[in-house]
């Protein structure tokens, strides 16, 4: 089989059709990854470290030293190579620590599923903020995360989130802030429970104020407790 072309003898529309093709001549993707304008554009060698026909030590040369943008590309591709979204993720995960405050933000609203759980322990309510609006993220995986101890940060942003009205959220919330007002320095304002009672309806919150221990939440979310002989029978 005669190699394909690269550039410049193939336009660059043409040759990035050729790096998504599963069926690359041998050795046209390790000249592909040599090309000078290649190598200042590292967001086009994820296309080479993903491929599934790269070979093992073309991969890990090029995942060593690709920005975490196209690493968290590579993570997110159905169609990557299996090694390659798994080390895109180790990467990523030793990164992270290296990130700048804007650079975590933008991270947490495309983070691979994998590191989920590290976005949710930031200490930034902005970047929990944009964590919640990841479009993969769904309710279910946001009361998967709650866990103990919740965080001013955490319970700041989760109430502006999407979800905030949904009443098996509201009373995970309830449940873990609970919990976190038992402990020590915990940071939480009991007003911060507010816009979760007003999620549940009567029945729904004696349901949770049965579960809480904590007197004062448990009181806020059971509500005024009516005497029984000022009640009307008609």
């Amino acid at each position: 089989m005669d190699s394909w072309p690269l550039p410049p003898d193939a336009p660059w529309p043409h040759f990035l059709r050729l790096l998504r093709r599963p069926d690359p001549p041998k050795g046209w993707l390790e000249a592909a990854a040599a090309l000078p304008e290649l190598r200042r554009r590292p967001l086009l060698l994820r296309w080479i470290a993903q491929h599934r026909k790269a070979p093992a030590h073309l991969r890990v040369a090029l995942l060593a030293r690709l920005p975490w943008r196209a690493l968290v590309a590579i993570a997110m591709d159905a169609s990557a190579h299996p090694q390659a979204a798994a080390t895109s993720v180790e990467r990523l995960q030793s990164l992270w620590p290296t990130l700048s405050l804007g650079e975590r933000r933008a991270f947490a609203l495309m983070a691979p599923r994998a590191l989920w759980p590290l976005v949710w322990k930031v200490r930034d309510t902005g970047v929990l903020a944009s964590f919640l609006r990841h479009p993969r993220l769904g309710v279910e995986q946001v009361q998967g995360l709650l866990q103990l101890p919740l965080t001013p940060s955490q319970a700041c942003a989760l109430q502006d989130c999407r979800w905030r009205e949904v009443p098996d959220l509201a009373a995970r919330v309830l449940e873990v802030m609970g919990e976190t007002l038992e402990l020590p320095e915990h940071g939480l304002v009991l007003g911060m429970a507010a816009p979760w009672v007003k999620a549940l309806d009567m029945e729904r919150r004696i349901e949770v104020a049965a579960r809480l221990r904590h007197p004062a939440l448990r009181r806020l979310v059971r509500g005024p407790v009516e005497d029984p002989l000022l009640v009307s029978p008609f």
